[in-house]
């Protein structure tokens, strides 16, 4: 695995992934971030791993979770280049990285949920090797 790739545990560390994560979640405000992280890493195993070349290039926030339909699968639920770095390797890297820990992790798939209207992002994730198998669905309650 690519020692550029951490976990971020502490909170400068996950301080440090706002202004990347800021892109693809902007209603979080910076002050809510850690606090945030923080209660879904104790309340359901959720992780912040961050990619750096000399500042973070790439965010992805991910959980280990199981399923009796699947079993054990690794869900990315962010996963996040800096713009003006995009293009450039990182997503890809810090994607494989995911898979890599999952596979470690004992997990047998890599899922996702993306929006349907971030074409850009689904072929990304087919170019990596995903493919797509289900339908989402929502329904606003509160």
């Amino acid at each position: 695995m690519s020692s550029r790739i951490s976990i971020a545990r502490s909170e400068e560390e996950i301080a440090s992934c706002y202004p990347v994560m800021a892109e693809l979640r902007p209603h979080i405000h910076r002050d809510e971030f850690v606090p945030t992280v923080k209660r879904l890493a104790e309340a359901a195993g959720f992780r912040l791993a961050y990619l750096t070349d000399g500042e973070v290039k790439a965010v992805a926030g991910f959980r280990i979770s199981e399923w009796l339909a699947g079993g054990r699968y690794l869900e990315v639920e962010d996963l996040v280049a800096k713009s003006g770095e995009r293009s450039k390797g990182y997503g890809g890297e810090l994607f494989e990285w995911l898979v890599a820990h999952a596979v470690e992790n004992g997990c047998s798939q890599v899922r996702l949920v993306s929006r349907v209207s971030r074409t850009d992002a689904h072929r990304f994730y087919q170019r990596m090797g995903m493919k797509l198998e289900a339908h989402y669905f929502s329904m606003d309650v509160g």
